[in-house]
């Protein structure tokens, strides 16, 4: 066994042919002998010794990039380098090549940095030469591709202002060379500008055929598409520390004007794959700032980008568009540009086509077109525009989602219907044509072990439709309390909160319901007991308002008894001190309305929960809004028919701080005030 592993090994050492080792060590003693001249005698060598010398560098790189990179970092011919980056030199574009292939290596941008390459690059964009600029943004592109040090060298050497420049005066040029170098110049704002904490690409800028040297990292998007000349890749970023720096070099772009450039470039060479998925990668680093949208609203990308989406047919391409689209269609103003130049229409197709399909570029765009339909929804003149008096075709389609296998079309569709019922002339629409129903039928559905993010929407939507005062009673007919409390189990908080304000908004000024749920024992103690879910401040919220609304809408002595019971009534006391005024005032007028009906029930809770010291010091608080004094005014008053409340008041020198008030510049309180202050006299 052990000869014959040996000779194994032998013959694997010796299928490398003797003439293939030769020209590998051949190689390296050229490699070497070059560097030594390049160091040594750059100044006195002639044009052709110095071409020579590049050449060999150019092959060595071109046979093993990494290899020959890291031997001229350690030979120390960098900084050699920038002396020989002059523009009347016809060995500068070779120079530049160099730099631009061996800073498609991470471990090789920040030496070239430190070699002071950067301002003489700079000055080369300068010059008229096209293969000097291609080489020379190839350069700048590469050591700013993923490097922090990089772009802060290019900026400030002023780099950003030349290539812009460039690309302005190239815009409407459609030769091949014109192209090529667009293509590089973009790739390289691009990478200049790249937020490394969002997943946004960057570029590694190389020749026809050639792959950048860096680690693949498992991305949502395709890792590589080679384009003319030009490897776009997704890297991944250092984190959150860059963000703040490279917002000011997006906005630096932006204030320039590159958005109405590149706008423009997209509409002129929507013929060249390069240059388009170059535009589309550019929008998408800039779309996400705020003053980016602003520059979009005024061009026609809406247009362009729909027009150029129409167009795609494959997965990859339309990723790339909705990459873009999703940050723009943010701005209310872009949301109806995507509206009116059809891209409904384009989301509706897809998701006729891919909602059977169970391929994962299919689900995946499934998923992106009905969010992104979503998306547009959330602008009130995109959505009514859609809505068409509940006789669109599209409110139509959206409907027929609901009902549809597929839970992501189930939630695109819930939420839908949540956004078209944002004014009471929708809502009162949907309810009277059976919207409700499939919302019920929906939920239905999902009561056991349900989709968490369906639930959430569907509640979503009935919450909204109950707004108008008109619906109530209907929904209330329909059955839709009844269908909400089956999920008064759930555990998930976003479940919750939509719970309790579907609930909130069905019983208001709606006392035979009010009642009805406020008698619902389990309903009160699990409303007690998210009154104190701390970790979830939207569900204790809504917990604490809906156990208001039941007193306040039903005013029913058993549903008080029922909150007392519950142990409710700290929670309302509580709720009187919140900082919102809305909130104080919905619990005073509740606990008005206890002390009004069951005083001698609640009056223990209310002893203990300290509520005459708060109604004090609401009082004594200047900051307290006029209705919390007023409505604080009136609950001393109901407060003083219980003997040990009315001690408590009597302690706490009332008096005096309710003659304060009498003065006050609301007459509604001073009246308060004189009211309040003759019944505590009396008492006293």
């Amino acid at each position: 066994m052990e000869e014959t592993a040996f000779r194994l090994h032998l013959f694997c050492f010796n299928s490398v042919p003797r003439s293939v080792l030769l020209k590998q060590l051949e190689r390296l003693d050229n490699l070497s002998d070059a560097l030594k001249k390049l160091k040594i005698t750059t100044t006195d060598s002639t044009a052709d010794s110095l071409e020579g010398c590049l050449d060999c560098l150019l092959q060595a790189l071109a046979q093993n990039n990494t290899e020959t990179s890291e031997k001229i970092q350690k030979s120390g011919v960098l900084q050699v380098f920038a002396s020989l980056l002059m523009p009347q030199s016809s060995c500068t574009a070779k120079v530049a090549n160099i730099i631009a292939e061996v800073a498609r290596n991470e471990f090789m941008r920040n030496p070239c940095v430190d070699a002071g390459l950067i301002p003489p690059l700079v000055q080369l964009l300068n010059c008229k030469d096209q293969e000097v600029l291609l080489q020379t943004g190839r350069a700048l592109g590469n050591i700013c591709y993923d490097s922090h040090e990089g772009r802060n060298a290019v900026d400030r050497a002023g780099g950003a202002h030349i290539v812009v420049d460039h690309i302005r005066s190239l815009c409407s040029k459609t030769d091949p060379a014109s192209e090529k170098l667009l293509t590089v110049f973009c790739g390289m704002l691009m990478n200049y500008s790249n937020e490394n904490g969002k997943q946004h690409r960057k570029f590694a800028l190389c020749l026809p055929g050639e792959q950048p040297h860096q680690k693949k990292k498992k991305r949502k998007l395709k890792s590589t598409i080679l384009l003319f000349g030009v490897s776009m890749c997704v890297s991944e970023g250092h984190g959150a520390i860059e963000i703040q720096v490279l917002d000011t070099l997006q906005s630096q772009l932006i204030n320039m004007g590159v958005i109405p450039t590149l706008v423009k470039l997209l509409g002129i060479h929507c013929q060249n794959a390069a240059l388009t998925e170059m535009c589309l990668v550019a929008f998408g680093n800039l779309a996400e700032l705020e003053s980016s949208k602003e520059q979009f609203a005024y061009t026609n990308i809406a247009e362009e980008l729909v027009k150029l989406f129409k167009k795609q047919i494959e997965h990859d391409k339309k990723e790339m568009i909705f990459e873009v689209l999703a940050p723009l269609a943010e701005n209310d103003v872009i949301k109806l540009q995507l509206v009116e130049a059809g891209l409904v229409e384009c989301l509706l197709e897809i998701v006729q086509k891919t909602v059977d399909s169970d391929k994962e570029d299919d689900i995946a765009e499934l998923k992106t077109a009905s969010d992104l339909m979503v998306l547009l929804l959330l602008g009130d003149e995109s959505m009514q525009k859609l809505f068409e008096g509940g006789k669109g075709s599209v409110f139509q389609r959206v409907l027929s989602w609901i009902p549809s296998n597929s839970h992501q079309l189930q939630l695109a569709g819930a939420l839908a219907i949540a956004n078209f019922a944002r004014n009471d002339g929708n809502c009162i629409h949907m309810v009277d044509n059976g919207i409700v129903q499939n919302l019920m039928d929906l939920l239905d559905r999902h009561v056991e072990d349900g989709n968490v993010t369906v639930q959430h929407a569907a509640l979503s939507a009935l919450r909204n439709l109950a707004i108008p005062v008109v619906n109530k009673a209907k929904m209330l007919s329909a059955g839709v309390a009844e269908a909400v409390l089956k999920f008064l189990r759930s555990e998930m908080p976003p479940v919750q909160f939509k719970l309790l304000g579907t609930l909130r908004m069905l019983i208001d000024a709606q006392a035979e319901a009010a009642e009805q749920l406020g008698k619902n024992v389990k309903l009160v103690e699990r409303l007690v007991e998210w009154c104190e879910a701390k970790d979830h401040a939207g569900v204790m919220g809504e917990s604490n308002r809906l156990l208001s609304a039941l007193i306040r809408h039903s005013k029913s002595k058993d549903v008080i008894r029922t909150i007392v019971q519950s142990g409710g009534i700290k929670h309302l006391v509580t709720m009187a001190t919140s900082e919102h005024v809305i909130m104080q005032n919905e619990a005073l007028v509740a606990l008005a309305l206890i002390a009004a009906l069951e005083l001698v029930t609640a009056e223990k809770d209310l002893e203990n929960a300290q509520l005459v010291q708060i109604l004090h010091r609401l009082l004594s608080d200047d900051r307290s809004a006029p209705e919390i004094k007023y409505n604080s005014m009136v609950l001393i008053c109901a407060l003083i028919g219980s003997e040990p409340l009315q001690k408590e008041v009597q302690s706490m020198a009332f008096l005096e701080v309710v003659s304060k008030l009498r003065s006050h510049e609301n007459k509604t309180v001073a009246q308060q005030a004189s009211l309040t202050e003759q019944r505590l006299a009396v008492e006293s």
